[in-house]
């Protein structure tokens, strides 16, 4: 099958929508504003009882991550649409999981206990909080990245030394924290990586979380408590392979309810995600045309497969120890499009996916190019016998063989 030219556009082109050329200049937009019209349009047409400071119900919030399973919300008669809203919208899942995940972490953040999404590398905990975020608050930027580095301050807030020296603590001499703004506007903070913040500094969510309340013991008065407006809420991650983690108090564990994040059961899904997602990630850096279906069928089998150990044969097959997630899917499939529309000589996009399955693999073990070896002489060299798609990256085996690589 003939891959489509990819060729680069300009958003000044005729037709190009006006969020385009809004993020022209921007590798990518955040949720709120990817998905502007569908919130707008929900906003208007939403009549369900919305939980205080949130813009939508929770049943709103649950369709906008899910879908609608291709029927149609239609506008009532006494909706107040806005100028270019459509009467009638269908939504498609921006989120691929179970919707009992998404009702359950939607109902968490409704009530006073933070949610903490856990789960492996690379399966969309990062992005179910940015959704989550944009539908219920409006914004996804109150957002904090968790790191060895990080202080109490960065949960709370600073001081801008100069007009503190200057003129003593007072209220405009404050930096504040997303948290604090969070809390001040009633909206939800998102924390990646918690788990990478030292215990002492995870522990300072303790008292946010159980009372709701910011305390700034240099300012006297009322303005010496902040007061979490309604709406607001923790939305944090945790990687379960991850490494120099600091556990969790017990007490701060008690604060948030748990949500597993798994990898993608059904393999089909599975390779429309890799295939929507790689598809957009070539439209924001201005590239457009498709992936190679082919490509996105023989990429996502071999992700599961060693993800798996096991094949959907029954083969089993040696785990590499780096992570195999739908994510990193996505980066190789984009990746090998994006090299067969910048070298047009190149028409075999399988034959690059070993030489980026290294990439992906070596950046933990060495080792693993051993387990590349054995999956290609056994999954990959049986298939090749019935299959001449398997049967070419069998004869890409050599790739591996060859490389010589260093960590």
């Amino acid at each position: 099958m003939a891959k489509k030219k990819a060729v680069r556009k300009t958003t000044t082109e005729a037709g190009a929508s006006p969020a385009a050329s809004q993020n022209s200049t921007r590798q990518q937009a955040p949720a709120e504003e990817r998905y502007a019209e569908e919130l707008a349009f929900l906003r208007a047409v939403d009549d369900g009882p919305r939980p205080a400071g949130w813009l939508l119900s929770p049943e709103r919030v649950v369709d906008f991550l899910c879908g609608t399973n291709g029927e149609s919300i239609r506008a009532p008669s006494s909706s107040n649409l806005s100028a270019g809203l459509p009467k009638s919208m269908k939504l498609e899942p921006k989120f691929v999981g179970p919707r009992s995940l998404v009702e359950r972490c939607v109902v968490t953040l409704a009530g006073e206990r933070g949610l903490l999404l856990v789960g492996q590398p690379g399966t969309a905990k990062s992005m179910l909080g940015e959704l989550l975020s944009a539908a219920i608050s409006g914004t996804s930027a109150l957002t904090i990245q968790g790191t060895a580095g990080a202080s109490e301050d960065h949960f709370k807030y600073g001081w801008n030394y100069a007009m503190l020296l200057d003129k003593g603590p007072r209220p405009e001499a404050l930096v504040p924290s997303p948290v604090f703004t969070g809390m001040r506007q009633g909206a939800l903070v998102r924390i990646e990586e918690i788990t990478r913040c030292l215990p002492e500094v995870q522990d300072s969510l303790i008292s946010l979380l159980s009372e709701r309340r910011l305390m700034i013991p240099e300012l006297s008065g009322a303005e010496g408590s902040l007061f979490a407006a309604p709406g607001f809420n923790l939305i944090a991650t945790a990687n379960l392979r991850d490494r120099g983690v600091s556990e969790m108090s017990a007490a701060l564990k008690r604060r948030f309810n748990f949500e597993t994040v798994l990898p993608i059961a059904d393999p089909e899904q599975e390779v429309q995600l890799v295939g929507t997602r790689a598809r957009a990630v070539l439209h924001e850096s201005g590239l457009t045309g498709d992936v190679d279906q082919r490509l996105l069928e023989i990429l996502v089998t071999t992700f599961r497969d060693l993800r798996d150990g096991q094949t959907g044969e029954g083969w089993a097959v040696e785990r590499p120890a780096a992570v195999m997630s739908t994510a990193e899917a996505v980066t190789v499939a984009a990746a090998i499009t994006r090299q067969g529309a910048f070298f047009t000589a190149q028409k075999d996009p399988v034959s690059l996916i070993p030489g980026y399955l290294l990439g992906v693999v070596f950046k933990d073990n060495v080792d693993d190019r051993d387990r590349l070896l054995a999956y290609w002489d056994g999954p990959v060299r049986r298939r090749g016998e019935q299959d001449p798609l398997w049967k070419r990256m069998y004869e890409l085996r050599d790739i591996l063989e060859d490389a010589e690589l260093e960590i």
